[in-house]
């Protein structure tokens, strides 16, 4: 009985020491601070409802990022960023009609931040985003303008094409969510973090179904985006 006793007692043991000692590590993490900058390329259009033919229009993004790695494998990543967002019209080629619009946008992700891994991490990225919207500028075809003006002018109550309409008549502020999943790489110079996110609008550019007046009843973002970013450590 002894001998059987004997293992069990030593195991036990063991399993307190390790336990022990990983509780000590956990307790004694000490947060780590970075800094950094980065930015991409994106692609966006606006979810229209009714429906607008688009493409994606392509633009740029960019910023300064701070993140604070809280835990192990756990953290917040919070950015202030310049984005080139907006949506460019498809229309018949045989046509001579063309009409993309850019709306820039500073957009400020609050993200937690999980990784996995040492030197070389999987990371992801995960959580809301609100935008103030400080720019606007639309290129738009001779023909289309003048074929606007032609059918506005027989019928001046005609509402077509209100996604022309000038910047009074969007929304000052945007919000959703955003995620991105990629790569990182430390380095003795500093860390460089690779991904891919998708930016999900959850409002409205324009008035939507909430106004009688309102023509779409959804005008959403949708951005897709690539960032590489540098970060360098404070402490």
């Amino acid at each position: 009985m002894k001998s059987f006793l004997k293992p069990v007692v030593v195991c036990f043991l063991l399993f307190l020491g390790v336990s022990s000692s990983y509780a000590q590590k956990k307790e004694t993490f000490k947060g780590e601070l970075y800094i950094g900058a980065g930015g991409g390329p994106l692609f966006s259009k606006v979810d229209f409802v009714p429906a607008v033919p688009l493409a994606f229009k392509q633009g740029v993004f960019g910023g300064i990022s701070a993140k604070y790695i809280s835990e192990k494998n756990l953290g917040l990543v919070v950015e202030v960023n310049y984005a080139q967002r907006g949506w460019k019209e498809e229309f018949d080629p045989a046509s001579d009609f063309s009409y993309s619009r850019t709306l820039n946008y500073v957009e400020i992700p609050f993200m937690t931040h999980i990784y996995a891994g040492e030197k070389t991490r999987f990371i992801l990225n995960l959580g809301p985003q609100i935008s103030l919207l400080v720019g606007d500028s639309q290129k738009m075809s001779q023909a289309l303008a003048e074929d606007l003006e032609a059918r506005r002018a027989e019928d001046p109550e005609l509402r077509i094409g209100m996604q022309y309409e000038g910047i009074y008549e969007l929304k000052r502020i945007d919000y959703g969510l955003v995620g991105g999943i990629g790569m990182e790489l430390k380095t003795g110079i500093g860390d460089f973090d690779l991904e891919g996110r998708y930016y999900f609008g959850l409002g409205d550019i324009f008035t939507s179904r909430r106004s009688e007046e309102a023509y779409f009843s959804r005008s959403a973002s949708r951005v897709i985006e690539a960032k590489l970013t540098y970060y360098i450590k404070v402490f």
